[in-house]
């Protein structure tokens, strides 16, 4: 049976621009595709990996490479071996997960065996021009027990004894984006240890990492550009803690989920990421954040308009999607 395929770029603008190490951001631009038989259609969506190059146009460009294989009906593990990590392939296994869920009548929980329950996210604070327009974002996100922090090479310990003199009761964890060297996070390390910041992620640049090898952090430090699939588990297992799964990264959700069950066999804590995406992105997300500790899907908080039948946030937590939405 054919399968039909529909492919269209989404832009959503964000609520107010957003800054990380190297770039910032006012937009989020997203691939989007349905799959459809029978009258029945699976949806998926990806922003890339921006860090390796990806882009829409190139994202759409090797979906239209793969066409023929998803019109004759190509499966997700056939998926796997046909195609690389990254967004493209997230785009199409999501919304296979999807046309399989809506189809066979069972849930996503139901093919997954997992089982669902509310999760609180973090809410990100991006890089402003000083500290104290950092920690004045931090006091307006009152509502949100646990903060994600964005920091570059400038005032790092300045801006988190400001955030935290602002929100002593919240939860903080820390990303770099590949922002700092080792001799810096060495620095800062002990005054995230005063400050009672629970995690750093991504603090030196992929591929410049191996240093972290045998080095005792008093903090745990998670991984995420240092780890895109379970190719880079095994170097990435010996340097972090904590390993940050994102669909983009692995290239769907049957990947991102074998990264988990594989991470926990080594031992490392788990968290879930986002691209700043919809809650398109969000929903098959949020199956993998069932398996974590800290779960990062605050996309839609940061965009002007989501979908109206999307992920329901309140004060942090995300609740339970309806499957009609998404699996």
């Amino acid at each position: 049976m054919t399968t039909k395929l529909s492919v269209h770029i989404e832009e959503r603008t964000l609520k107010k621009p957003f800054r990380i190490t190297g770039q910032v951001m006012t937009s989020t631009r997203s691939v989007v595709i349905a799959l459809g038989r029978n009258g029945v259609f699976g949806r998926g969506e990806a922003q890339g990996i921006f860090y390796t190059g990806e882009t829409v146009a190139s994202i759409s460009a090797q979906i239209e490479d793969v066409a023929t294989a998803i019109r004759n009906g190509i499966g997700r593990e056939e998926l796997l071996k046909l195609m690389p990590f990254g967004g493209a392939r997230n785009a199409i296994d999501c919304a296979l997960w999807d046309l399989e869920a809506k189809i066979s009548g069972k849930s996503i929980w139901e093919l997954t065996g997992i089982s669902p329950k509310p999760v609180t996210t973090v809410f990100t604070i991006g890089i402003e021009d000083s500290p104290e327009k950092m920690a004045a974002n931090a006091r307006a996100a009152a509502e949100y027990p646990v903060l994600k922090i964005k920091l570059d090479g400038n005032e790092p310990v300045e801006r988190l004894a400001a955030i935290r003199e602002a929100r002593p009761d919240a939860k903080i964890v820390v990303d770099a984006n590949q922002g700092w060297n080792f001799k810096l996070l060495k620095e800062v390390l002990p005054h995230c240890v005063e400050l009672d910041i629970s995690m750093v992620e991504q603090p030196l640049p992929r591929g410049e990492d191996a240093e972290l090898e045998g080095f005792e952090s008093p903090i745990i430090l998670a991984a995420d550009e240092s780890c895109l699939d379970t190719s880079e588990l095994e170097d990435a297992s010996k340097r972090y803690g904590m390993i940050n799964i994102k669909l983009d990264k692995t290239g769907g959700l049957t990947e991102a989920l074998r990264l988990a069950r594989a991470a926990k066999d080594k031992g490392c804590k788990l968290m879930v990421g986002n691209m700043l995406g919809s809650s398109l992105s969000m929903a098959p997300s949020f199956v993998v954040a069932q398996l974590c500790d800290f779960v990062d899907i605050d996309g839609p908080l940061l965009i002007q308009y989501d979908h109206p039948d999307g992920l329901e946030y309140h004060d942090g937590t995300v609740e339970v999607f309806d499957p009609s939405f998404w699996g």
